[in-house]
């Protein structure tokens, strides 16, 4: 079953799980996700400067966020049931790929690339240089690395009620994989400051 799909119903109820070829399970927190920003969110937040792209937006909590501060934002997301949810909360999304022809190509003043979505496409280098294009001169990307997620890149298939998904390319989003940040063109590091024991954040 297409990856996406089986997505979009597990949106409507239902654990989703995910795991790696070699049965590694990997962290899908769906109630997090259809829920509200947490408090070390909402200082991460404090760093967008708009307009923000929010890639992989999901059901749109942090577009939500950014709306109450009067921030200007839009969300991507290839899954139309996520897209269609944010939409329906309040949010502004399209669906698309981060790769394809996208809105303000070199104008957006923050990315943000959270919940793990490092790993999307299964190349951490090129989804940063991706983000590069898409920013404008001074802009900032706001990056998640979650520890324990693993490192490099793999493939991996979401669960749901007793059904599996196609295989789909992924990358570990661990503390570990910020490699992948120097092979990024035209990209450079500084360390975030998360709080201790929260998922590490970078900007870029």
């Amino acid at each position: 079953m297409n990856a996406l799909a089986l997505y979009g119903e597990a949106l409507g109820g239902g654990e989703l799980r995910a795991v790696t070829r070699d049965g590694r399970p990997l962290r899908v927190d769906l109630q997090r996700w259809l829920g509200a920003v947490t408090a070390d969110e909402e200082r991460l937040l404090d760093r967008a400067r708009g307009p923000v792209l929010d890639v992989g937006c999901g059901p749109g909590r942090h577009l939500l966020a950014l709306a109450r501060r009067g921030v200007p934002a839009l969300g991507l997301d290839l899954s139309s049931a996520a897209v269609q949810l944010a939409r329906r909360r309040g949010a502004q999304a399209i669906e698309g790929s981060v790769f394809g022809p996208l809105p303000a190509v070199g104008g957006w003043g923050t990315v943000l690339l959270l919940d793990g979505n490092l790993g999307i496409g299964g190349d951490p280098g090129a989804l940063l240089t991706r983000v590069r294009e898409l920013l404008v001169a001074g802009g900032v990307a706001l990056v998640e690395l979650e520890p324990g997620a693993g490192r490099g890149a793999f493939e991996a298939r979401l669960e749901h009620r007793g059904r599996g998904s196609d295989w789909f390319a992924w990358a570990g989003s661990a503390r570990t994989s910020s490699r992948a940040w120097r092979g990024a063109r035209g990209c450079a590091q500084a360390s975030a400051g998360a709080p201790a024991g929260a998922a590490s954040r970078r900007s870029l």
